[in-house]
């Protein structure tokens, strides 16, 4: 017992080490968050449609034939492409099923997904290579987080869990980000959707100080940037709170029939519940080209099948990216899709350091190339479009979603 005490206090004090290293001295200069001009994404027909069947359970994973350079090779979709990608359908809590049009209005789509952030082309692919442990890619860099004070702090409060398996993030008062196929599998909405409710992670025992002793009272803000992989005692009983859903919008881009090939681009849905959460939410940003993260880095926070229980943080390196998927290598589990993938960058207009999420994980993609076998984690990014219609989803109006 002794001789572990000892191990793990050396453990310990080498990650506070690396954690605490002044920003300073890195020699990359500050990220910056850059706002832009968004356009407006505006509804402008709605009407019924047949009741759905809630056929099949929801799938915690997802899967596409289309590697990186598959949908690079994909044409850009035309102005009335992109008006019938993000129409979408709103699955309403009383079993009603409507369907909006949409306008879209000050956008060119001959220009960059994220003018503010261009410069250049986007950074160089990074060579995938076969992976034998599914999910998991060589040493498992995952945090478990465990404690009140932890899991009740800001950015992991915004982590919660879908009664379908899922995660999401919470992205307004009462609005929960998600992927797509948490409620939807690309035919019909899956069973439990219609009464889909949202799970608030707490603790069922007051006493938590426990953690306090293995863990920095900053750590949320360091733990993102840290080398090393610390899981703090798991051994607090939890629970959810659950809120049940009012609404949930889906983009027509992922519904097949309406999508091409390549839906995973669309993997993103918008949960509205019944009454706010009151937690801190996080905002939304448009996702920057790779490069131009801090470290090339990316973070999400989710509920892994393989760790029941508990909220799993996790960053990497975000390698190869399209237009509107960011391919990564973060180590997860089915459980994990939905989760809002943010980073971590300087605000200048307020002097701050702000997250925000910039796309959504869509879950692992097993690409069969030339007879060998290519493994990713897929994100899908939030750009200037897909900012436009979430926002209105949440604030209801295009004047509050101009910039982002």
């Amino acid at each position: 017992w002794f001789t572990c005490s000892l191990l793990l206090i050396h453990r310990f004090a080498s990650l506070l080490c690396l954690l605490f290293l002044p920003p300073v001295l890195s020699s990359s200069p500050r990220r910056q968050w850059i706002l832009q001009r968004i356009p407006v994404v505006l509804p402008q027909q709605t009407k019924a449609r047949p009741t759905p069947q809630f056929l099949n359970e929801a799938r915690l994973d997802v899967a596409s034939p289309c590697d990186p350079e598959c949908h690079k090779k994909a044409p850009l979709p035309s102005y009335w492409d992109l008006r019938s990608l993000l129409a979408y359908e709103t699955l309403h809590s009383d079993g009603q099923l409507t369907e909006t049009a949409i306008g879209i209005y000050g956008y060119n789509p001959y220009s960059s997904t994220s003018p503010a952030y261009s410069s250049g082309s986007f950074g160089k692919a990074e060579r995938s290579h076969v992976r034998k442990k599914r999910q998991i890619f060589g040493h498992d860099g995952r945090f478990s987080i465990a404690g009140q004070s932890f899991l009740l702090k800001y950015p992991f409060s915004v982590a919660v869990k879908l009664s379908t398996g899922c995660s999401g993030t919470l992205v307004g008062d009462r609005h929960v980000l998600t992927a797509a196929h948490c409620v939807h599998d690309g035919k019909n909405y899956v069973k439990g959707a219609q009464r889909l409710r949202v799970g608030f992670l707490k603790l069922k025992q007051r006493d938590a100080q426990h953690s306090s002793m293995y863990l920095p009272s900053n750590f949320s803000n360091h733990i993102e940037g840290g080398p090393a992989q610390y899981s703090p005692p798991a051994n607090d009983k939890m629970k959810f709170q659950w809120i049940r859903a009012k609404r949930t919008h889906v983009p027509k881009g992922w519904i097949k029939g309406n999508a091409n090939d390549i839906g995973m681009d669309y993997d993103y849905a918008l949960l509205e519940l019944k009454k706010p959460h009151k937690r801190r939410h996080m905002k939304l940003g448009v996702s920057p080209p790779a490069q131009r993260l801090p470290g090339r880095r990316v973070h999400f926070s989710g509920f892994d099948n393989d760790r029941p229980g508990q909220l799993v943080y996790r960053f990497c390196r975000a390698g190869e990216e399209t237009s509107d998927l960011f391919y990564q290598h973060c180590d997860a589990q089915p459980g994990a899709s939905g989760s809002g993938v943010y980073a971590r960058m300087w605000d200048g207009r307020r002097r701050r350091w702000e997250r925000k999420v910039i796309g959504v994980f869509s879950g692992h993609q097993w690409v069969e190339k030339k007879g060998t076998s290519q493994e990713f984690n897929v994100a899908v990014r939030i750009t200037p479009l897909k900012y436009a219609q979430i926002c209105y989803w949440i604030k209801g109006n295009f004047v509050d979603c101009r910039e982002g």
